[in-house]
């Protein structure tokens, strides 16, 4: 029995986190930090005709922030962009069983991350990121 105020699944994606480290020929990597408490997060994907058929990260931070990383990495490998652009720091925290509410904001990273890297592919082959990426305040308690 876990006690701690994370579930099963989010301190399996800390242990064992999936798609750890860089993908060296990537579509776009997308980089974020929340300076308040230190924690950043750098995501590669790698897109082939549209389809994001890689993503690995790179995490400094909580467990909760390398979980979040672990998980979004694993929810977007073969999906669209349209799809993968549709992931919620929200379906990130519910896939992993729930967050604590002062840890939410590692979702959001995560989403961020995601939503950045997408953004720098869509630099790296010219066109304008159908989106616009949402700078949001993190909320961070202690």
């Amino acid at each position: 029995m876990n006690n701690l105020p994370y579930s099963e699944k989010v301190m399996d994606h800390f242990t064992n986190p999936r798609n750890v480290g860089e993908i060296p020929d990537a579509s776009g990597v997308g980089t974020v930090g929340n300076p308040i408490c230190g924690d950043v997060m750098k995501m590669f994907i790698k897109i082939d005709n549209g389809i994001i058929v890689d993503a690995k990260f790179k995490t400094f931070g909580c467990g909760a922030a390398v979980a979040t990383s672990s998980m979004v990495t694993e929810m977007v490998k073969g999906k669209s962009i349209e799809e993968a652009l549709k992931i919620s720091n929200k379906a990130v925290a519910e896939a992993l069983g729930g967050l604590p509410p002062i840890k939410m904001h590692c979702s959001v990273l995560a989403e961020e991350a995601l939503r950045s890297a997408l953004a720098d592919y869509y630099k790296k082959i010219g066109k304008e990121p159908p989106f616009t990426i949402t700078e949001h305040k993190h909320e961070h308690g202690h």
